[in-house]
């Protein structure tokens, strides 16, 4: 990677960073706010038991052990194909857990509640960030590089597990506000924290080693 390009990274992951930093002091100073019931609402207005479904489907991977099978099944098949790099950094991705989890111990956020939300998916962990969109954002953000970068793959495979990944990361921030799983601060904090360690993972992963 060129300087510019190094110094250009440093840049964006010290935006990113503040950001989060910015939007969790936010989150703990006002744990409810009124941006969160307004996007909540919006979410919530059309409402059907098709739309239930598939919003439980889009969710459905992030929940564990689903979410430990699929890393675990990726890296095998990248493994199996002679790619050890590849599922090597496949598993990595699932650190997403442990992060996610800290931070919600330590900030503590309650989850939306009836009295205010429609509730479809019933949550018993801390709101934020939501680890879902954390998840989703690293694991499948990954994979879309992966297919990209791998050119060995054949374009089919590549196309449609690229796009699957890319819809799975443009879907999940609404299925959880949607399911009343989150607000929608929850999701923006999942997304900034995954596109920081996506960043830190896929420059890891690119770099060419040091001669």
């Amino acid at each position: 990677m060129s300087p510019y390009r190094k110094r250009l990274l440093c840049y964006v992951l010290g935006i990113i960073t503040l950001g989060f930093i910015a939007l969790t002091i936010l989150i703990v100073t006002f744990p409810e706010s009124v941006i969160d019931k307004e996007f909540s609402e919006e979410i919530q207005e059309h409402q059907h038991p098709i739309l239930d479904n598939l919003m439980k489907i889009v969710s459905s991977v992030g929940i564990f052990p689903y979410s430990f099978i699929l890393v675990i099944v990726s890296a095998l098949i990248f493994f199996l194909f002679k790619l050890r790099k590849e599922a090597l950094y496949i598993c990595l991705t699932g650190i997403s857990g442990v992060v996610s989890s800290g931070l919600k111990i330590l900030i503590n956020r309650p989850r939306p509640t009836e009295d205010v939300v429609r509730i479809i998916e019933q949550t018993k962990r801390q709101s934020f960030p939501s680890g879902h969109v954390l998840f989703y954002v690293v694991f499948f953000g990954f994979l879309a590089l992966l297919m990209h970068h791998l050119k060995t793959i054949p374009r089919s495979i590549r196309i449609t597990v690229g796009g699957i990944s890319l819809f799975q990361i443009f879907m999940v921030p609404i299925s959880r506000v949607y399911l009343g799983a989150h607000w929608f601060t929850d999701v923006l904090g999942g997304f900034l924290l995954g596109m920081l360690c996506l960043l830190i993972l896929s420059y890891m992963y690119l770099r060419k080693p040091a001669s």
